[in-house]
């Protein structure tokens, strides 16, 4: 096995700051009793101008007047040791956290995989300065324990083998190798300087001087001794909260953090290999009630810039009760993530979004009720064959052409061999007009043919008619809700040109209706 031990000391500027902490602001952390605070860490602009750890508030300010000032926060800096394991998944199935600053994951599997340790060594180090923790350190041994103990002394080391560990770490000091400090004073005072040193002395007489814990810590260094390491676990669901610095009484305030918390969580389901569809805003105040916000989405999704757009246009329509103290984003149901299929050779376009993004972002900007879809009836009146519904992911598709109206009559119509015009004009029986009509209706034209623009309702028919093309096809229904509807529809081309579909009442020559038009 070959472990690999991350070790970012800048982690509590990072997780109170983000990606501020490496800028050029004069940035740092303040922590102790409210009387007198005194600076914990610094970044390195603040430390340029004197701003340094054990200095007082005042005394930091004093020397740095542009100093951007915040409490340490422990919680802050757990979570941003999880999300650095929840990352670390991408590499390895083995990640273990060394609290409070450090990190494990088991390398040597992953070594063929990326084409060897330079490789894996470049793109763990790009994606942790995209992250915002550029601030680390890294080792890499065959022991969990000696790696952090090299990365802790020599930066971006990687030991494979194990004499060659054993010679690295031979040299290093007594009060940087891992042991308490008290032990480590003790040796010092006893002359000892270097761990080889103690390596060379006999267990028992080491043993009585520093203890058998510290005589085990000493072990695991070497290999002698096996190593615990407990395995870190992704949990089942995502939270992240946000203390603000200050009350924010605007949406376009909370833009940052909530682009910081999105992140986040589509790091979270990219390494969990899941999506989202339902989570939730919550702008928590300090005199009022916690407004939620929530966010549902028609389809499963996980990239972070999708739902950054999401959430922001559910944000921008939210009213603001009060000034926000602390934002958090929750997402407790995590729904398997299956990518859309692409094509090949699809054509790659400029602009464009793909259908359930673009539905996606027109419900984040007008509103859920602003956009409806259709589904389909089980009723053969056309009228009555379609209704709105809630977008959803069967919505989510383009409609087919056809109406939805597109539903099986309860009678058949007769076919016949003849094609010859028929005219509406001239005087005939009923009987004579839909024998007519059944031996004139064009082969072309199917029977179930729908118009592609369907009326609300019938109305009548005002221009003159040319030819019936297609027809009768009884409709004969609705006795049962108080709408009994006995209608033959006929395909027929009006002196203009245009193909129509129009009904005459049952048995009736006259009397035409026009229900919808055609392309």
């Amino acid at each position: 096995m070959l472990w690999a031990c991350l070790h970012f000391s800048t982690l509590p500027l990072s997780a109170v700051f983000g990606e501020l902490a490496a800028s050029s602001q004069p940035c740092a952390l303040y922590e102790g009793p409210r009387q007198r605070p005194l600076i914990f860490q610094a970044n390195a602009a603040a430390l340029a101008q004197g701003a340094k750890p054990g200095l007082t508030v005042a005394a930091a300010r004093a020397l740095c007047a542009k100093l951007d000032l915040r409490r340490r926060e422990p919680d802050a800096e757990r979570h941003g040791l999880q999300l650095l394991a929840t990352w670390a998944y991408h590499y390895s199935a083995q990640v273990s956290l060394a609290e409070p600053d450090s990190l494990y994951l088991e390398v040597g599997a992953s070594l063929t995989l990326f084409k060897g340790w330079p490789q894996l060594c470049s793109r763990l180090q790009q994606e942790l300065q995209l992250l915002g923790y550029a601030g680390h350190r890294l080792g890499v041994a065959p022991v969990a324990a000696a790696a952090r103990v090299l990365a802790l002394n020599h930066d971006r080391i990687a030991l494979r083998r194990l004499p060659m560990m054993l010679q690295a770490l031979d040299p290093i000091p007594l009060h940087s190798c891992g042991l308490p400090a008290t032990a480590a004073a003790q040796l010092q005072g006893m002359g000892f300087r270097r761990l080889g040193e103690l390596w060379r002395l006999p267990r028992q007489e080491l043993a009585r001087r520093i203890g058998p814990e510290n005589l085990l810590w000493l072990d695991q260094l070497r290999g002698i001794a096996a190593e615990m390491l407990p395995l870190y676990q992704p949990p089942d669901s995502f939270g992240r909260r946000i203390e603000l610095d200050g009350l924010i009484e605007s949406w376009q305030a909370l833009l940052f953090p909530l682009r910081r918390l999105v992140r986040e969580l589509g790091l979270f389901l990219q390494v969990r290999d899941s999506g989202v569809q339902t989570f939730e805003l919550r702008l928590e105040h300090e005199d009022h009630a916690t407004t939620r916000v929530p966010v549902n989405l028609s389809s499963v999704q996980r990239e972070a810039d999708a739902l950054y757009e999401f959430c922001r246009g559910r944000l921008e329509r939210v009213a603001i009760p009060a000034p926000v103290s602390a934002i958090a984003l929750v997402a407790a149901g995590l729904a398997p993530f299956r990518p859309g299929h692409r094509d090949l050779f699809e054509p790659a376009r400029c602009q464009g979004l793909d259908w359930p993004d673009l539905t996606e972002r027109l419900r984040s900007r007008l509103g859920d009720e602003a956009l409806r879809g259709l589904a389909c009836v089980a009723d053969h009146r056309p009228e009555r064959a379609w209704r709105f519904t809630a977008v959803d992911t069967a919505t989510t598709k383009p409609a087919a052409t056809r109406s939805p109206s597109a539903t099986k009559s309860t009678a058949k119509t007769r076919n016949t061999q003849d094609s010859k015009p028929v005219w509406p004009g001239a005087k005939r029986s009923s009987a004579e007009t839909h024998a007519a009509a059944a031996r004139l209706r064009s082969a072309q034209v199917p029977n179930a043919a729908r118009p592609l623009w369907l009326l609300a309702r019938p109305i009548p028919l005002r221009q003159p008619l040319a030819q019936i093309l297609a027809g009768p096809e009884r409709i004969e229904t609705g006795w049962w809700d108080g709408d009994d509807a006995r209608r033959d529809y006929y395909i027929v081309r009006c002196a203009n040109g245009q193909r129509a579909w129009a009904y005459l009442p049952a048995g009736e020559d006259s009397g035409w209706m026009l229900h919808g038009w055609f392309a």
